[in-house]
């Protein structure tokens, strides 16, 4: 019988627990999760939330994987105490989370929906007709299994989808560009830019004033990937002379983003409360159960961590 440390949030322990032993039983794979464990050594898995008060894993010797629950490593990638195989999430609820969130956004920008909603009762504004989304160019910055999926469903609607990566990839119906030149394109041609990048040094801010200045006028800025890829005070230097005309902000530098912050009462900004892509354990669970699987099969686990890239 494989024992599993749960090390996440206490009112879910209950529903993760439950999806997760029913899909290892019909698997044939015996199981018992825990929240606690006096044998570290004894742990065969653990589910994991950087959230957690566990941050030594030291004691866990015969772990075989440590499961993220979170998209995001960066708060966890460092740990110099965690040495066991180390997988981030990926799940379907994450993907089409984003997907929507994204894909609605695109969309209210495109067709200046904040535009209309700011107009005074009365005023009819036939003259301000979006163009076609055939005529629109949308650049996602990094196209990791999020970004890709993103781009991918942009394209569908008819956009001008262009993507960015650190390293060149090749995707139908996707303008793939790379490096500092292609970075300089993307932000030079696209209108609405969606941030989908990790936390890692090479991605910190940015978004800056030099990366603003090469943004076409009016452009607009959708970010439910990292806030630390945005400098704050540059893009609301932006968003004030009007350069950058809108930004729709889920994620930042300090969460929850402090009452007293600019964003909130700036006119031209929209603050959702990191809501993009959240973990459901309904679908976040699969994930867990095949990774278990390969584990006790022998196999090569999904999603494993590059602790030298930082994701």
């Amino acid at each position: 019988m494989i024992k599993i440390l749960y090390a996440a949030k206490p009112e879910e322990f209950e529903a993760y627990q439950g999806y997760i032993n029913a899909g290892l039983s019909e698997l044939g794979i015996e199981n018992t999760i825990v929240e606690k464990s006096d044998n570290p050594a004894g742990i065969d898995y653990i589910i994991y939330a950087p959230s957690s008060s566990l941050q030594d894993f030291t004691a866990f010797t015969n772990t075989k994987l440590v499961q993220n629950l979170w998209a995001g490593v960066e708060t966890t990638v460092g740990n110099k105490t965690l040495t066991q195989p180390f997988a981030r999430m990926v799940e379907f609820g994450l993907k089409q989370g984003m997907i929507e969130y994204v894909t609605g956004h695109v969309l209210r920008h495109h067709l200046d929906t904040d535009f209309f909603a700011k107009q005074k009762p009365g005023v009819w504004r036939d003259d301000h007709v979006p163009p076609l989304t055939r005529d629109r160019v949308v650049g996602v910055l990094g196209l990791g299994a999020l970004g890709q999926a993103c781009a991918e469903s942009l394209a569908t609607l008819g956009f001008q989808v262009m993507g960015w990566s650190r390293s060149p990839k090749t995707i139908e119906n996707i303008t793939c560009l790379n490096g500092e030149s292609g970075l300089k394109t993307l932000l030079g041609q696209a209108e609405i830019i969606v941030l989908l990048l990790p936390n890692t040094p090479a991605t910190h801010h940015i978004i800056d004033a030099e990366s603003i200045s090469m943004m076409k006028e009016g452009a607009a800025i959708i970010n439910p990937g990292r806030g630390s890829l945005i400098n704050d005070d540059a893009l609301l230097d932006a968003l004030d002379s009007g350069h950058i005309s809108a930004a729709t902000l889920d994620v930042f530098a300090t969460e929850p983003l402090p009452a007293d912050h600019p964003y909130w009462a700036h006119s031209n900004v929209l603050v959702t409360p990191h809501v993009a892509s959240a973990t459901r354990i309904e679908t976040a669970t699969q994930t867990v159960i095949e990774n278990i699987r390969r584990g006790e099969a022998g196999e090569e686990f999904l999603h494993l961590v590059d602790r030298d890239l930082g994701y």
